[in-house]
């Protein structure tokens, strides 16, 4: 193989040493990957010179001691498919000009201190984006209802101060695997949602959701599922997977009954 002596990837992980992301990393003109994961004394803000990494596809800068607002700048990055900017320090609100990167698959801004609300403009990242994970922020307001048709490998909304009604991300034609919505506002009645094959991870605990269980739960293939701390009422569906999970997926809810709870009256 030819050298190039082109840089196209730069790993940083597990480094102890205290020190800032040099602006000189944007001169690395041929980057396709930078990726600084567990790097906790790495502080400062995220540089602007990485608007330059046109070739970028692939950023992560995840378990760091990083600061400052959620980058505008990445939106000169067309090629990216991939941002991970978890388990950092990041504060502000989510950029409404992420929506104008056409080939992103994957955005993680979870576990910063990210506060607003979540832009309309994301929807435009659909279909193409299917792993959305935005959870243990303190993001406020409503789930966009351009959010409607939008299927998601995982959507990760959890822990945040959101409400409102969320029955449109449901529904039979959905090919969504993983929704986490636990620790909000959120607020519906449980009993009129239709379920896509494909979903076999739900947590909604910790929620103000009414209504029952629809016995159509059952023909579902859960791997996790938890509706505790709402205001169901009923009957637990028996059969399928619904008793597999024990009474703490279920309990402290207004009335809920049966297996693994105790009997109805």
């Amino acid at each position: 193989m030819k050298k190039t002596n082109r840089v196209t990837v730069l790993n940083l992980f597990q480094i102890n040493s205290p020190g800032h992301l040099s602006p000189a990393v944007g001169d690395l003109s041929y980057l396709q990957t930078l990726d600084i994961n567990n790097v906790r004394n790495l502080s400062g803000t995220i540089p602007p010179t990485i608007a330059k990494l046109l070739k970028l596809t692939f950023f992560r800068i995840s378990q760091t001691n990083i600061s400052g607002p959620v980058p505008e700048f990445l939106t000169h990055l067309k090629n990216i498919t991939y941002i991970n900017l978890s388990y950092n320090n990041l504060v502000g609100t989510i950029p409404p000009s992420l929506s104008q990167l056409p080939n992103l698959e994957f955005l993680r801004l979870d576990r910063n201190k990210v506060t607003g609300t979540i832009p309309e403009s994301l929807s435009n990242l659909a279909p193409k984006l299917t792993y959305l994970y935005l959870g243990h922020n303190q993001l406020t307001g409503i789930v966009p209802n351009s959010f409607a048709g939008w299927s998601f490998d995982t959507i990760d909304l959890s822990r945040n101060m959101l409400e409102g009604d969320i029955s449109f991300l449901f529904g039979k034609d959905k090919t969504t695997f993983e929704m986490l919505l636990d620790h909000n506002k959120f607020n519906f009645d449980f009993s009129k949602l239709t379920f896509g094959n494909r979903l076999a991870r739900l947590d909604l605990n910790h929620n103000k959701i009414y209504g029952s269980l629809p016995t159509i739960l059952t023909k579902q293939s859960w791997q996790l599922f938890n509706v505790s701390y709402n205001s169901l009422c009923g009957k637990i569906p028996q059969g399928g997977s619904m008793q597999r999970f024990d009474q703490y997926s279920y309990f402290h809810n207004k009335c809920l009954c049966g297996a693994p709870l105790p009997p109805c009256k």
